[in-house]
């Protein structure tokens, strides 16, 4: 049996990690070509990543939140071990989308693709709500009500407005499958609902995204086009599917022969390695690929052994993402040195709102199921890494001024930073099984306080 370590020692164990990582600026010297300063950047994110997540675990809170705040505390705003420019950040960046790939390649392995079937109305209209409400929210708050300062003086507003209604629509699919593997809630029907919801959110958000910046650059979007690229994402996932469960099964049989050491987990990752970069090149998203190729794997005879290896490898990726997506967190704006820090912290609660309130009543989109709607509405709120690419684009467009830029990032984070924290209220005291509880049925009893 391992033994638990103290709060005492686990506090020294943190200060002194703390001392070791605390002049990690210094490492990377400007100009210095070597990879010695990526790799203590790597050591740095990993280790901070345990640490925090220990911390948060201890808090009772999900693993992921304490992942998050590691990266807020290496970003450029605390001690700035993880860059912003540079190749070491394209570097950090390209781990952190291996990191994402393989958390929903594990997720796709855990998912029940009838159950997945089944739901699937429900997710549809769970998305498609989740995009409208939030869309509709942001436009009007933009278009409409005051929010001074943050102009530029040539920027068309409701261009502008449009923009910031598609930055409300996101949801990261990452951050809400990691607090529900945490919480060992990923084979009720409500996850099965917030994933499937989330996989259709990516499509409608790869639609919403060539529209805003089609508009960004002046270019006429039409209906044809929107319909091709709708068309391209469900028909790749669906295709995939369709012809992997009747091809890769006896593919894997022919490999599970082979004599070579971890045959099949080497197989199996670059299968989903594979489908992801297919997925992207053919115009859909890379974690719908990968999403695909776990679904697909779920239906081979080396099922078990896969999931068992596959789950060490993304041990060691995942966290790297959710590091790099807290790194984006920038203090310095809510700094009382900065004059525009009040008006950029009010927007940025306003978009929170509206992010919140979307994206909760999409929870009650499907009458027609029996699930908690809302822990459906909560686990749609995060936008992750999907706002911040939002975000992004529409700084380099010119459509959100720096002031504009600086509140999405400020509702991406809170809205990131927020869902897990209420996942955990609302999950915290349900039962971890297969099966989602009724609101009628009594609590079970309390798990030994003993640790395996």
């Amino acid at each position: 049996m391992r033994k638990r370590l103290s709060n005492r020692r686990f506090a020294a164990l943190l200060v002194f990690l703390a001392a070791l990582i605390a002049p990690a600026p210094l490492w990377a010297a400007e100009g210095d070509t070597s990879v010695a300063p990526l790799l203590l950047m790597l050591v740095a994110m990993l280790v901070a990543a345990k640490l925090f997540g220990e911390a948060a675990e201890r808090l009772r809170q999900p693993a992921v939140l304490g992942e998050l705040l590691a990266g807020v505390v290496l970003g450029a705003s605390v001690l700035g071990v993880i860059p912003h420019e540079g190749p070491n950040a394209a570097i950090i960046a390209a781990l952190a989308e291996l990191g994402v790939i393989l958390l929903l390649f594990e997720i796709g392995l855990e998912t029940d693709l009838k159950e997945m079937f089944r739901v699937g109305p429900a997710s549809a209209a769970v998305a498609l709500v989740g995009v409208v409400l939030p869309l509709g929210f942001g436009f009007l708050y933009w278009r409409f009500l005051p929010h001074s300062g943050v102009h530029a003086p040539d920027q068309d507003v409701t261009t502008a407005a449009i923009f910031i209604g598609a930055t409300l629509t996101a949801t990261s699919v990452g951050i809400t499958a990691r607090v529900l593997s945490d919480l060992r809630q990923l084979g009720t029907r409500e996850a099965k609902i917030i994933i499937g919801a989330a996989v259709f959110d990516d499509v409608l958000g790869l639609v919403l995204l060539t529209i805003v910046s089609g508009i960004a650059a002046g270019a006429t979007v039409s209906a044809v086009g929107i319909t091709k690229i709708f068309a391209i994402a469900m028909g790749f996932l669906i295709g995939a599917v369709v012809i992997g469960n009747y091809v890769v099964p006896r593919l894997f049989d022919v490999i599970d022969r082979l004599r070579v050491r971890h045959v099949l987990v080497v197989f199996a990752v670059a299968f989903a390695l594979g489908l992801a970069a297919a997925a992207q090149l053919a115009g859909s998203a890379l974690i719908i690929g990968a999403f695909a190729a776990g679904l697909i794997l779920s239906e081979t005879n080396q099922f078990d052994v896969i999931e068992e290896r596959v789950k060490p490898v993304a041990a060691i990726f995942t966290p790297i993402f959710f590091v790099a997506i807290g790194s984006q967190v920038n203090l310095r704006l809510l700094s009382p040195q900065n004059p525009e820090a009040s008006t950029i912290l009010i927007i940025a609660v306003v978009l929170t709102l509206l992010a919140i309130i979307g994206k909760v009543l999409a929870g009650w989109a499907a009458p027609w199921t029996n699930f908690r709607r809302l822990v459906v509405g909560v686990g749609m709120v995060p936008r992750g890494e999907v706002g911040l690419i939002f975000a992004d684009i529409g700084r380099r467009t010119g459509l959100l001024t720096e002031q504009a830029f600086s509140a999405v990032i400020l509702m991406v984070m809170a809205t990131t930073f927020i869902a897990p924290i209420g996942l955990k209220l609302l999950l915290g005291r349900h039962h971890t099984g297969e099966h989602p509880i009724a609101d009628d049925e009594p609590p079970p009893p309390p798990p030994p306080d003993a640790v395996p």
